[in-house]
């Protein structure tokens, strides 16, 4: 099962970091174009809380459904319902450093579905596709988090 772990550290406070992920819009923040994110159904994010929602990747629609698990101050994780991978688990985990900063790990795993669907998410979700994705979102959420 291929995993996939990313971390680093924001200049700001953790409540600044768990809010910055708990708007209902962070989604379509941390999604780096030219990928579209259409939102179907977002609820705020708590325990069982689930998110509906289509990425563009060109004329290519993944639709997805996410619930979260493990929900607290200091991460979530994102399971996927339904959607393109046989499965997709994504936990955010926020650590405060003494200093005032925090840091974001990411971890997925995942696993692709047979076919033409697992040549998609192989493709995706590439290592050299992630550290792209994860090398935007740390970009957007320093920016998020310093403005608050």
């Amino acid at each position: 099962m291929p995993v996939f772990d990313y971390s680093f550290i924001v200049d700001a406070p953790l409540d600044a970091v768990r809010d910055f992920h708990r708007d209902t819009s962070a989604l379509k923040k941390l999604t780096p174009p030219p990928t579209l994110v259409q939102l179907h159904s977002i609820e705020p994010l708590a325990e069982g809380s689930v998110s509906e929602f289509t990425l563009w990747v060109g004329p290519l629609p993944l639709r997805w459904k996410a619930v979260h698990r493990n929900v607290t101050d200091r991460g979530f994780t994102d399971v996927q319902a339904a959607g393109p991978a046989a499965k997709w688990e994504h936990t955010h985990s926020f650590v405060p450093l003494a200093d005032g900063r925090t840091e974001i790990r990411e971890h997925i795993e995942f696993e692709h579905k047979p076919g033409a669907w697992g040549l998609v998410t192989r493709l995706l979700f590439s290592r050299p596709n992630l550290l792209l994705m994860f090398g935007y979102r740390r970009w957007v959420t320093r920016r998020g988090v310093r403005r608050r």
